[in-house]
């Protein structure tokens, strides 16, 4: 089985909002790599695509376990796509780092969207649903994804990222 086959397919679940414990705690290492993995990739892939989203993290389902799914450009504007199980970031550093401020939104906050700057570029490793190694590179908006699916299942959500200022600003957008 290919990660093209827990593309199709799934059940849209609810997405849980910023607020609820889920969203706000680290989440449990994957040790486990089965069907009952694989059935909520697929349906979070499902809720992602539903959402119109480029990422969806395992809390934004109300789960607290360590995965994500992301379909997604990078920087060429190529889409690319898959399941991440238990993610480690890096970006560079030093000279080597460069910043993007952009806006950025989250399914778990409709309709907020706040100017938030990040590395450019960031490599994440981890977990196919297989339990086999993956990393993936991403540049642009990949890279930007990458960052803000992990953080969320680190217990971060884009909005503790932002200054006091911006998150008023953000709060003022609350669907």
């Amino acid at each position: 089985m290919a990660i093209e086959d827990l593309m199709a397919g799934g059940t849209v679940l609810p997405i849980t909002r910023w607020g609820e414990p889920v969203m706000h705690e680290p989440t449990a290492t994957i040790t486990t790599f089965d069907d009952d993995l694989r059935t909520l990739v697929r349906d979070m892939f499902a809720t992602m695509r539903a959402a119109s989203g480029v990422g969806l993290a395992a809390t934004q389902v109300g789960r607290s376990v360590s995965v994500f799914v992301y379909a997604c450009p990078d920087d060429d504007e190529v889409v690319r796509y898959g399941a991440i199980c238990n993610p480690v970031v890096t970006t560079p550093s030093g000279k080597s780092r460069a910043l993007d401020s952009s806006d950025e939104g989250c399914l778990s906050f409709p309709g907020g969207y706040q100017t938030l700057a990040r590395s450019e570029k960031a490599t994440c490793i981890g977990q196919d649903p297989w339990g086999e190694p993956i990393r993936v590179d991403g540049t642009g908006l990949l890279a930007r994804c990458l960052q803000h699916e992990t953080d969320h299942l680190n217990g971060l959500v884009f909005g503790d990222r932002l200054s006091a200022r911006a998150f008023r600003k953000l709060e003022q957008q609350k669907d």
